[in-house]
């Protein structure tokens, strides 16, 4: 005698967007999404594979309940570029930019006045503990800060011999529409307040 099983129908399709949760207090949205870790669990297959054991409450020996975990490291830049760029590059958040400020010094091969003035904030934000680099290729404006703009450290500062002149440098953060004109003396403290923001 042979039993089978009982017939069954349904109604299938992929979920969209606006579809009511599976618990029906609110609505479903489709984002984009990529893995950076995961998490297996393996129940007690490998210890008693090992007959790896500890002393349970009851005093008598149990296996151990194991899991597994995981998490790509060359996953998160790959996670943190896809959810902060634009048309220009990357934008990397301050936590974990290659450095957290640039100083562009334009024209520094030519004039002695850029390149102390360069050296000197660079030496003064890394006292205060800023990971900054400072661009001395003596590189075309245009270039250097395309370059940049590209790597996407998030914090850029640019000196140059006109603006030292009416005693101004230039302030950008990554994401900021435009630069903003800042006293020589306020730039180092502008840049933490910005990195404490």
């Amino acid at each position: 005698r042979h039993s089978f099983p009982t017939r069954r129908s349904s109604d299938l399709r992929n979920v969209v967007a606006g579809d009511k949760s599976p618990d029906g207090a609110g609505e479903l949205a489709i984002e984009r999404g990529i893995e950076i870790g995961h998490v297996f669990y393996l129940g007690t297959k490998y210890s008693q594979a090992m007959n790896a054991t500890f002393l349970g409450d009851n005093g008598k020996p149990q296996h151990f309940e194991m899991g597994c975990y995981g998490i790509g490291i060359t996953r998160l830049p790959a996670a943190a570029i896809e959810q902060n760029h634009d048309e220009r590059g990357i934008i990397w958040p301050d936590a974990i930019a290659p450095f957290t400020v640039v100083i562009c010094p334009i024209g520094m091969g030519r004039s002695e006045a850029v390149k102390a003035e360069a050296e000197k904030l660079y030496a003064e934000l890394l006292a205060l503990g800023v990971d900054v680099i400072l661009d001395d290729r003596d590189e075309r404006p245009g270039a250097m800060l395309a370059d940049w703009e590209l790597i996407g450290v998030p914090h850029r500062v640019v000196l140059g011999d006109r603006g030292l002149k009416e005693g101004v440098v230039e302030y950008q953060g990554r994401r900021d529409p435009e630069a903003t004109k800042l006293p020589v003396a306020e730039v180092a403290a502008t840049v933490i307040a910005r990195l404490k923001g």
